[in-house]
């Protein structure tokens, strides 16, 4: 019989409602049982196209010898980590004090009378293996732990929740040095550089900051010529490796080696939003690899066949796993190939992707280009071949794709071609904004129409649908706006209005209007009044939390504050209000000890305090603009003038708080805000 997760939105809830473990979601009914019964909570947090969730779900969450020992002897709660991010991050870090590296799924064992966590892991195989105990043993030692040796617990908890406290103490400082760029832009460089061994995450915050970093032309053993080969290797990186899904567009989260060949194969849309970004920032700072245009537009392809709703907003991730296997959707045995293709397409196809006898992934092919450049017309017609065999012998790359929003789905769907993955088909506040402003600076950079039409329409959505009582909603789920948003949607939807204003002049002043209201309501219910930075949650939203965060590090996704501080900066420069500075400058020097010591840890807050120390305004006529919006100019907004006070004048450009001398041409302008974006340096 079904639990109680079975009545849940969420459809990684929804996965454990058959299991026998008497679920329940975060809430005062979990919480009020535990207390009153004197029962340690087990709370598991993780999410649908998580890989190894998956795995736990079918073993031990399914065993009923675990099931039994758990329902009598602890309240079991399961929590989404993606609509609950607060939760996660805490609790993570609970995890990461007690020694664990950490990852998903997150498996703790909470006290009920504070919710402190006493013990903490990730995965737990059903039998002892991998290193790591058998489920069943930890939860009978859990128990006896709990009821032998309180106070043991008591002073383990302690120190955690003081761990906790410190790790999240952050002192203001009275100023920041202009040197914590040159430091930060030497300790992220190491980042971005591939290693010779282990994973390989598109790490986009600290490109993104590396390449806007690559303007400065001299200071403190800075390698500009170096630092610009990393950017572009690393746009290279994630155009041509096995992280790009070269048949049908999207690129998954992350590959398993040094060389970018096999990916880890869930694709989250938050991952494409931002490498979009990055490669179209790349293309318009110059660097323009045919692959990079190529990638861009196959994975507009994806989100229209895979990812888009009716409605206008993008779906949040798709699963690794096909038919209960890693990739299976995705890869190509050789025998398949040779059944596909005739022997000299198929040598072609050997000479321009990484494909053996023998394969490079469970003796399957992960497909990986050799070699830069456009690829043939030739070459194009056999991977559409391979397309057809994913997707059916007359599917187009655009024509919606059935989506299986369940394993329900994948049995009762006949599938023409490949059996696909499940569809995580909730829609993120945060996750769309970040794939809007992906698009929107693929349409400044590439200039087709579609990319425009896909950004504007969830955008649209969202002001339209993401309210509830004034207040933005981080969910929606069918048309149902649900649970109150967090900092990263507001950030990152204020950052996304902004990115419409400078690549749509023609709705600039509307966009700007909507920033301008989602600011306000962001300063109102997250700004820390007292020291400045934003708080993961609204106070009214807090409830349950052992702390109130402010996210300041970099992690899948940019920092919330790193964001928001550079969003700060953006409109002080487009409203000409000085408030929004002087939020900016508090806000980084909440975090100034942080920047100075950890910048490792920050990339965003690195951009942002970029933005605040080399911020730039150009305000220009509009019949001039287009010379200026498909190139890339990091710590500069445009403002569209009908007239300017110097009638001769095409643009007039301001640094900071000092305006040049008005430009009478495009090439005088340029020359402005070159020297203009190379001052601090």
């Amino acid at each position: 019989m079904p639990n109680r997760l079975a009545q849940s939105q969420s459809l990684y809830l929804r996965k454990h409602a058959n299991n026998p473990i008497d679920w329940y979601p975060w809430g005062d009914e979990a919480i009020e049982k535990a207390k009153s019964e004197d029962k340690p909570i087990f709370l598991s947090i993780g999410y649908s196209s998580c890989h190894w969730c998956t795995v736990m779900e079918h073993e031990a969450f399914s065993d009923t010898v675990i099931a039994d020992y758990m329902n009598d002897r602890f309240v079991a709660i399961k929590v989404d980590r993606e609509e609950r991010p607060d939760l996660d991050s805490i609790y993570m870090q609970a995890v990461q004090i007690m020694g664990e590296s950490g990852g998903w799924p997150l498996n703790l064992f909470l006290a009920p009378d504070d919710l402190v966590p006493f013990y903490g892991g990730t995965y737990f195989p059903i039998e002892p293996r991998y290193g790591r105990p058998g489920f069943l043993r930890v939860l009978q030692s859990i128990r006896e732990i709990y009821y032998e040796r309180n106070q043991d617990i008591q002073d383990y908890k302690d120190q955690i929740v003081r761990n906790l406290h410190q790790v999240n103490k952050l002192i203001p400082v009275p100023i920041i040095s202009d040197t914590v760029l040159t430091n930060g832009i030497a300790k992220c460089a190491e980042v971005v550089t591939n290693r010779e061994f282990g994973t390989c995450f598109p790490m986009i915050p600290y490109a993104n900051f590396l390449l806007r970093a690559s303007r400065f032309q001299h200071g403190h053993d800075i390698d500009q010529a170096k630092l610009i080969h990393k950017t572009q290797q690393r746009g290279l990186d994630l155009a041509l490796g096995g992280i790009f899904d070269h048949v049908a567009g999207g690129w998954h989260r992350y590959t398993v080696d040094h060389s970018w060949t096999v990916p880890h194969f869930e694709k989250m849309l938050y991952d494409n939003g931002q490498i979009m970004e990055y490669l179209a920032n790349l293309w318009m700072s110059g660097f323009q690899e045919p692959a990079i245009a190529r990638a861009c537009e196959l994975t507009t392809t994806w989100l229209q066949r895979e990812m888009l709703a009716e409605e206008g907003c993008f779906y949040a991730s798709q699963d690794a796993d096909s038919e209960g296997r890693e990739g299976k959707f995705w890869v190509w045995s050789y025998g398949e190939l040779k059944k596909i293709f005739s022997a000299t397409e198929l040598e072609q196809l050997i000479q321009e992707f990484t494909i053996t006898v023998h394969g490079n992934f469970e003796e399957a092919n992960v497909l990986q280009r050799k070699h830069k450049g456009e690829l043939s017309p030739a070459m194009e017609a056999s991977l559409m071949k391979l397309f057809r065999c994913r997707y059916g012998e007359y599917s187009r790359p655009t024509d919606a794709f059935p989506v299986a929003r369940s394993e329900e789905d994948i049995r009762e769907i006949d599938w023409e071609g490949r059996v696909p993955p499940v569809t995580d088909t909730k829609a993120i506040t945060a996750w769309n904004a970040l794939m809007i402003s992906g698009l929107a600076a693929a349409d400044r950079a590439f200039q087709k129409p579609i990319y425009r039409q896909l950004a504007v329409n969830a955008m649209r959505f969202i002001l339209q649908n993401q309210w509830v009582s004034g207040n933005l909603q981080r969910i929606n789920y069918g048309g149902e706006a649900a649970i109150a948003a967090q900092s990263e949607d507001y950030a990152f939807l204020i950052k996304a209005l902004l990115d419409l204003h400078q690549a749509i002049p023609e709705q600039a002043n509307e966009y700007l209007e909507q920033a301008i209201a989602v600011q306000a309501e962001f300063d109102r219910h997250f700004w820390d009044q007292l020291n400045g930075g934003y708080f993961n949650t609204a106070g009214d939203f807090s409830q349950h939390l052992l702390l109130r965060e402010r996210n300041y590090q970099d992690n899948a996704t940019p920092s919330p504050n790193g964001v928001a501080i550079a969003n700060l900066v953006r409109l002080a420069s487009l409203t000409t209000k000085l408030e929004y500075l002087d939020r900016a400058e508090q806000g980084l020097k909440r975090f100034g000890l942080v920047l100075a010591n950890s910048p490792v840890a920050c990339p965003s807050l690195l951009t942002a305090f970029d933005w605040l120390r080399n911020h730039t305004l150009v305000r220009i006529l509009p019949s001039h603009y287009p010379q200026f919006s498909h190139h890339y100019y990091p710590s500069t907004m445009f403002k569209l003038e009908q007239q300017l006070a110097t009638p001769e004048a095409i643009a007039i450009v301001c640094q900071g708080f000092a305006c040049l001398e008005p430009a009478a041409s495009a090439e005088m302008c340029e020359q402005q805000l070159l020297r203009s974006s190379q001052r601090v340096m």
